[in-house]
């Protein structure tokens, strides 16, 4: 651990009340920001031991990073839980079961990109084939976790196995090329998010960009690193490293908030190692948000953005505005959408409670953050909410099944908005 880092934290209290976790947990010190620092600080110092305790608060953690952004000394939060988790998983026994399971995640699964092809692929089989239907109609669905059931039900249509591997590598610029970009595709968003990549490809392209997709790049790593799998993490980020350098882009676009903000700091990652930091710092210094380079580019004073007349609200990714900075654009991109009625809601800055797989593994604190959210959003009276990021999108969706609200809002990521609003 970093002492130095540790000893910023002034214990000032300013994180508290940016804290969901402290929040919805009844304002539990060990559930705070502050709280987990003094516990970091505790066990680094040799005071009290890592054990079930230690662990079990870092775990209840979302890792939004929204205590950053409000914290006077600029403790690097993030960093700190991410090196934390790190070194409890080094020296943890794990169970049989459980040590099989991170395996497969983790060294089996993610870094290959034919096996995700290949696990969303049959979860596409199941939606075509008439499985799913049949599921829900002998009310098989009913044995799952009352979240898990609303997860499966919300899922985007995956498509087909054969259209995931018929991927572009090179995309020309509508007209004359003002940018040349490299896209990061993701595991998630080029398997079952799909569309919303094509969408990203075409507003690039639509906005005078002409499009690298490397063939070689991998996972960002973001699981592995928040899951204390740092190693994990840091072959992930060499891989994409290489498969970038070589394009000769101006940025490398991202159009999922948590992958983007696990790859801007991919120099952090990799600081210690001498042969890759340089490399780390040239490739961090590229990475922009789709959002970012359309308002750079004037995408929404040179196209007509039109949708129908309705009422539209943004959800912050919580990565995508801590840790890229990225708040601004896509409130610009949508106020400028002819015949919307943009209202923000309260707290769109506080987490949805997705955050990766915790609201798989953290499922009752996860629910009664996204319920807060969900007061938020429909005091908005908003029919469309947008957001930045799939983990979002999906608790989103998740929420308003909950809420009973699916036949009057809508949730949808902001490039497929962005691209209906050309098309309409």
């Amino acid at each position: 651990m970093d002492q130095g880092e540790l000893m910023n934290c002034m214990r000032c209290g300013f994180c508290l009340p940016a804290c969901p976790t402290y929040i919805e947990s009844g304002y539990q010190e060990e559930h705070s920001p502050r709280g987990r620092l003094a516990l970091m600080k505790a066990v680094t110092d040799g005071e009290i031991e890592p054990d079930e305790d230690v662990e079990r608060s870092l775990d209840m953690c979302l890792g939004c990073r929204a205590c950053e952004p409000v914290c006077p000394a600029g403790v690097n939060y993030g960093h700190l839980l991410e090196e934390a988790r790190d070194t409890i998983q080094q020296n943890k026994k794990h169970s049989a079961p459980v040590k099989a399971a991170r395996n497969l995640a983790f060294k089996q699964l993610f870094p290959h990109e034919n096996r995700m092809q290949t696990l969303t692929g049959l979860l596409g089989f199941y939606q075509r084939s008439g499985i799913q239907s049949l599921f829900h109609k002998t009310r098989l669905n009913k044995l799952l976790p009352d979240n898990l059931a609303t997860m499966e039900k919300v899922l985007p249509n995956v498509p087909r196995k054969k259209e995931m591997k018929n991927r572009p590598s090179f995309v020309e610029a509508e007209s004359r090329a003002v940018k040349r970009v490299a896209f990061f595709s993701g595991c998630l968003m080029d398997t079952m998010f799909m569309e919303t990549n094509d969408a990203t490809i075409k507003l690039l392209k639509l906005a005078g960009c002409e499009i690298v997709i490397p063939d070689s790049q991998a996972c960002c790593g973001a699981l592995h690193g928040h899951s204390g799998e740092k190693a994990g993490a840091a072959e992930l980020a060499k891989r994409n490293i290489e498969a970038f350098e070589e394009t000769g882009a101006d940025y490398i676009i991202t159009n999922a908030g948590g992958c983007g903000a696990f790859l801007v700091e991919y120099d952090h990652l990799l600081k210690d190692d001498p042969e890759w930091a340089d490399r780390a710092k040239q490739f961090t210094d590229k990475i922009k948000d789709i959002t970012s380079i359309l308002v750079e580019l004037d995408f929404h004073r040179t196209h007509t953005l039109a949708l129908s007349e309705q009422i539209v609200t943004y959800q912050d990714s919580c990565h995508l505005r801590n840790v890229m900075k990225t708040a601004d654009a896509p409130r610009k991109l949508l106020q400028a959408m002819d015949n919307i009625d943009f209202r923000e809601m309260e707290k769109a800055d506080s987490c949805c409670g997705s955050a990766g797989i915790y609201n798989i593994v953290e499922s009752e604190m996860s629910m009664k953050i996204l319920d807060t959210k969900m007061k938020h959003t429909k005091a908005t009276q908003a029919a469309t909410i947008v957001t930045a990021n799939p983990g979002c999108l999906l608790q989103m969706k998740l929420g308003i099944e909950r809420e009973g609200l699916s036949e009057s809002v809508r949730a949808v990521h902001i490039v497929d908005l962005l691209l209906e609003a050309v098309e309409v």
